[in-house]
């Protein structure tokens, strides 16, 4: 199975996992419509991509924006999601609700939106693929935004299963990775939790984007599973 001549959107796929997994698509034949928030990302991913692929620019903390989006692009195969803010970590005494609350908006509303509006132009067989974590399954102190969000999306994920049937939608939740995610910590504290998160995994290592990517890839390829939070962590939630 390959997903050659396939047409899958990305949101998200200018950076990070994104783009590896819209890298490792186009590999695969796929032809890839990449969505950032920042035109200058737009620019960067699509000149990693082979020709033919598109980019956009889209706000994806508005509802009208994704609607405008999905009524205008055309049929499709299969969507990603993978956008959200860079993750900052904080005790639960140090945040205000308003500072928490726009987590929210990408990570977990423009999933919602996205979906909502996405599934009527996927294709028969086509599929959703959303973006969770290990945070709803090991959460660490100064988790517990990300730790809320991880759990929204496993839920969203198995009730989109139900309700956009025969459409498929499952999600990967990734372990610790080495991504832009983590650029609002400095490159020492970022490094020291990378060497330590290797000491600490059964394989000895973080994952890069291009270990999760390949999930992302399975989940599109094969035409079963549905509902399903594939971990993808090194072994994180043994430990």
């Amino acid at each position: 199975m390959n997903l050659q001549g396939q047409r899958i959107v990305i949101l998200g796929g200018t950076s990070g996992i994104g783009l590896a997994t819209a890298q490792a698509a186009a590999e695969d034949g796929a032809h890839l419509v990449v969505i950032s928030s920042r035109e200058e990302s737009v620019k960067r991913a699509l000149a990693t991509l082979p020709a033919g692929a598109q980019g956009h620019a889209l706000d994806l903390s508005k509802e009208k924006s994704i609607a405008s989006f999905f009524g205008t692009i055309g049929a499709f195969d299969h969507l990603v999601y993978t956008a959200g803010e860079n993750l900052e970590l904080s005790a639960l005494g140090d945040m205000s609700l308003d500072w928490a609350r726009t987590f929210f908006n990408v990570r977990y509303w423009g999933a919602f939106a996205a979906a909502k509006y996405a599934a009527p132009h996927i294709r028969p067989g086509g599929s959703i693929v959303l973006t969770t974590g290990i945070a709803s399954l090991r959460p660490r102190k100064g988790w517990t935004v990300a730790a809320s969000i991880c759990g929204a999306m496993d839920g969203l994920t198995r009730a989109l299963a139900v309700e956009l049937a025969p459409i498929r939608v499952n999600a990967v939740s990734p372990g610790v990775v080495r991504s832009p995610l983590w650029n609002t910590m400095s490159q020492e504290e970022r490094e020291g939790m990378y060497r330590n998160a290797s000491a600490a995994l059964p394989v000895g290592r973080v994952g890069e984007v291009g270990d999760i990517a390949q999930t992302y890839l399975y989940l599109m390829r094969e035409g079963y599973s549905t509902g399903q939070v594939i971990v993808v962590d090194g072994g994180s939630v043994l430990v």
